[in-house]
């Protein structure tokens, strides 16, 4: 549907300006949204490889399994039907820390993995698990207590504060977390 929207706004406001003697205005309006967009990336660039080089620090050291343990009461309340699976659990540990610190860019590489890892012990390939269901809704509504890709483009951006917003985000997101793990969980007892 998108890929029908888009190029209607585009190709009206190209004949729009046309006719209005503001073509320029678009010229000039494109080329400074590449540039933009491209500062942008950069800035993400740097923070994306920044933590997930902490990451993969964590991963090599007893953080992560410590991590994993801190994890362990909350994963077996949100996720009962992986006992055993270790590999999982710590897969899942990993994308909730990197979502806790606000990294969704970094967490999505760790959140597929988790999420190939569970569909390994799924008997039914083309159904969702339980455990899979609350996973996206985990990586959905994650609470995070640094809303780092937010702080980075309100700096971009030049704002003059650019973690005014934190506050917001944390009730936000623990509100959202809260009643979607409520809802999952109701959900999940009826089907």
């Amino acid at each position: 549907m998108l890929n029908i929207i888009w190029p209607i706004f585009i190709i009206s406001s190209i004949v729009y300006a046309f006719f209005s003697g503001n073509i320029e205005k678009i010229s000039n309006g494109i080329f400074e949204s590449a540039e933009s967009a491209v500062q942008l990336s950069i800035t993400f660039f740097g923070t994306i490889c920044l933590w997930n080089g902490i990451i993969e620090i964590a991963k090599e050291t007893s953080l992560m399994s410590k991590l994993t343990k801190a994890f362990q009461p909350f994963i077996k309340f949100l996720f009962p039907e992986l006992k055993q699976n270790k590999q999982a659990k710590e897969e899942i540990s990993m994308n909730i820390v990197a979502n806790f610190l606000g990294l969704g860019n970094a967490a999505t590489p760790l959140g597929l993995k988790a999420m190939k890892t569970m569909q390994k012990e799924n008997n039914q390939k083309d159904t969702l698990t339980n455990s899979m269901v609350m996973f996206i809704l985990l990586n959905t509504a994650s609470i995070q207590l640094i809303p780092t890709n937010v702080i980075a483009i309100r700096n971009s951006l030049g704002s003059i504060q650019p973690n005014a917003m934190i506050l917001q985000v944390w009730i936000s997101t623990i509100v959202a977390a809260t009643v979607g793990i409520t809802a999952t969980k109701i959900l999940m007892k009826r089907f």
